[in-house]
């Protein structure tokens, strides 16, 4: 098993990080969330979890090893596979997901694309006793964080991914209403899922 790379960052896609180790590229599968950390000729060093099929080895990577074990024990669950808890780690922190199964919400998971109503709730029987409970300490001030620097954290991660610097300020822009608009809900803007939308503006407009 691998459990986690550690060297500078070779490149950078939507899905994707490949790290340069003892002089090989490691291609490393990583939530938005997470490739927004990342810099292309910085330093990384990423949890990682080795899914091995008949036909493929893939190396899963996380931001630390509270995200990887999670990505680990959602796919204990019937009907989970790495690309579903994968999913549900790029919508959804830890902490986020064990709230959710401990006060059964429902709405909570079928915000991860791929989840149905049904889908919902035989996952919240399923990891009941599994994942835990919440690590965090409230985050009130981490919200509060998140909603006033979503704009730049979202410039950054798309400069990592390789856009042009007025590409970058286009594609915020584009997003901004659906920010504001969580904020005005009492929600926080989510970096992960903004990153998603603004990369689908970047495409559409090349």
């Amino acid at each position: 098993m691998i459990a986690f790379v550690s060297g500078p960052v070779a490149a950078l896609a939507p899905d994707t990080a490949v790290v340069e180790v003892g002089g090989i590229g490691m291609a490393v599968q990583c939530t938005p969330g997470t490739l927004s950390g990342l810099r292309v000729g910085q330093q990384a060093k990423l949890a990682t979890s080795l899914v091995v099929r008949e036909d493929s080895l893939t190396l899963y990577g996380f931001a630390d090893d509270d995200e990887r074990q999670t990505f680990e024990l959602l796919q204990t669950a019937s009907g989970v596979g790495p690309r579903l808890a994968q999913a549900m780690l790029a919508v959804h922190s830890p902490d986020t997901l064990r709230l959710a199964v401990a006060n059964g919400d429902e709405k909570t998971l079928t915000a991860v694309p791929g989840i149905g109503k049904k889908g919902a709730q035989k996952l919240l029987l399923e990891l009941k006793d599994r994942l835990g409970a919440p690590v965090g300490t409230g985050g009130g001030g981490v919200g509060s964080a998140v909603t006033a620097g979503w704009s730049d954290q979202l410039h950054a991660a798309l400069i990592g991914l390789g856009y042009a610097t007025r590409e970058a300020e286009e594609a915020v822009s584009a997003v901004a209403p659906q920010a504001e608009a969580a904020v005005a809900e009492g929600g926080t803007p989510q970096v992960s899922q903004l990153l998603k939308a603004a990369l689908q503006t970047l495409n559409r407009a090349r």
